[in-house]
Parts: C-alpha cells; sequence; structure tokens
C-alpha cells in the first residue's frame, strides 16, 4: 500500500491546508471556541482539517482516517485496520493565536502501529518535513508559498560529543514540573546544556534536523500531536522512545519505541533521541 501513496500529493495538501490557515491568521479573526478538553479551537483548525480529510477521502478512499477534529472509531474498529492517516490539522494552537509562528500541519500514514509517512508543514515559517519509511527524511525551505527553493537530507547536523555539550528542545507552552526535572538531571551528564523552547512537532523535527540531542515530553500527548514528526524522525535515524523511571539516556536503543493505534490514543512519556 505504501508504495501507491504519492508523498508529493500528500505535501500538496498539506501546503493547501497551510495556506488556508494563514489567511486566518493574517486575518486576525481566529473565531476561538473551546472544545470539551478546555483546549481551543479556531477557524483554522476546523478549515484546514476540512481539506486534508476531503483531499485524502478522494485519493485514497480506502484507507481511514483519524484527525484530532474528527469523532474517533472505536477501538473495536480500529484495531482491524492494517494503514490509516493520522492527522493534527493545526498543530500548536496556542502559538496560532499567540501569532508566533510556531505551529504546523501534521498528517501520517500508520502500518499497524508505526508510522511510516510524515508530512510537517510550518507554514509561517516556509519549511516542510517530510519523509517516507526506506526514503529518508528531508527538509524543504520555501521563498514563497508553494515556491520550493531548497531540499536537504536530513540530519543537517551529526551528533556530537554529548558529555561535551547537549541541546534539549522543550514545549513552549506544556513544559510539565517532571520533564523540567529530567532536563536537570540530564545537566549532570554534561558540561554544557543548551535548552530551547517552540511550540508543536516543530521539536521533533529539531532532533530529526540535529539541531536538537533529546526532546523530552513528560506530559500528556495524543498520537495524532506525534505521528508525521515521529515518522520524520525515524527517518533522520532517530527514534521516539517510551519514557520511564530508570530509562537508559546513554544507551536508548535498548529502550522500547513508542507505537500508535492503542487502545487509548493518548500517548506515553516519551523520549526523542
Amino acid at each position: 500500500m505504501i508504495k501507491k501513496i504519492d508523498i508529493e500529493e500528500i505535501k500538496k495538501i498539506a501546503i493547501q491546508a497551510g495556506s488556508k490557515i494563514m489567511k486566518v491568521y493574517e486575518s486576525g479573526d481566529f473565531g476561538i471556541k473551546k472544545k470539551v478538553d478546555n483546549t481551543p479551537l479556531t477557524k483554522a483548525d476546523s478549515a484546514a482539517n476540512a481539506i486534508i480529510c476531503q483531499s485524502l477521502q478522494q485519493r485514497y478512499p480506502q484507507i481511514p482516517i483519524i484527525s484530532e477534529e474528527n469523532v474517533q472509531e472505536d477501538y473495536e474498529v480500529r484495531k482491524g485496520w492494517e494503514y490509516y492517516w493520522c492527522i493534527d490539522p493545526l498543530d500548536g494552537t496556542k502559538e496560532f493565536i499567540k501569532k508566533n509562528g510556531e505551529f504546523t500541519v501534521n498528517i501520517a500514514l500508520i502500518y499497524k502501529d508505526t508510522p511510516v509517512l510524515g508530512v510537517v508543514y510550518a507554514p509561517a515559517m516556509r519549511k516542510l518535513y517530510f519523509a517516507k519509511a526506506g526514503e529518508g527524511a528531508f527538509l524543504e525551505e520555501f521563498e514563497a508559498e508553494g515556491l520550493g527553493v531548497v531540499k536537504t537530507r536530513l540530519p543537517l547536523i551529526a551528533q556530537k560529543d554529548l558529555k561535551q555539550k547537549i541541546v534539549v528542545v522543550a514545549s513552549r507552552s506544556h513544559l510539565s514540573d517532571e520533564t523540567q526535572r529530567f532536563i536537570d538531571d540530564l545537566r549532570s551528564s554534561t558540561k554544557d546544556l543548551e535548552l530551547i523552547f517552540i511550540g508543536s512537532s516543530l521539536k521533533f523535527c529539531m532532533v530529526a534536523e540535529g539541531l536538537a540531542d533529546i526532546y523530552p515530553k513528560l506530559a500528556p500527548t495524543m498520537e495524532w500531536d506525534t505521528a508525521a514528526a515521529d515518522a520524520i524522525v525515524r527517518e533522520s535515524g532517530k527514534m521516539t522512545y517510551i519514557y520511564h523511571f530508570k530509562f537508559n539516556i546513554q544507551n536508548p536503543k535498548a529502550e522500547t519505541p513508542m507505537v500508535y493505534n492503542k487502545i487509548d490514543l493518548l500517548n506515553p512519556w516519551f523520549v526523542v533521541k
């Protein structure tokens, strides 16, 4: 199935959704509402979701969809899926409302429990990250909307000696006490620790680029928050691991990768490295 998926089509869908998001962003008329879980919903979230879901249904009608803004299927239905789309039409709604540009369109294809294709588009930054299993991870930077100028394979920067310096990336709007303690503990294992705050799935992308060495998230997230960027991380040679109290930060490859399409779509705490 994945061989039949044209990632260029998925990139175009993400760009179309991003264009709609930017029209709302620039208008300043966000139409903010509160969802049941008390998180914000804007006109941009809804409009982008409609574009993505309708486009994917037209092109790939046989592949079911999970989106943050849709009603979710019961696990009894989902557990039989071989492939499905996992979408966050506007990741970083709080950053969108703050108008700091740190928000993304996230589209992932999941095979059973593993992300095998991901597109993350940051329209305000004119950056598009994408990956397909076995084909590598890439960054495209745009001079103007829809006009690609630079395509680079990830990572951009090879991992360095983490005993000398470690760059940690963390959530701008959702830094939990547990995550802060994890970061504080890291300071004892390196001479220099740099902490960068940024919104949305851009944190994953920074690890995939090599601009950050580690992204700890010891707080709640949902599968659609992580799936697309997780695919990019994996194709860049990194991984998203399930966190536990005795997590082996020196040898994370001994740890367990995060999985998808669980009974509960809530992610466990994780570490990207």
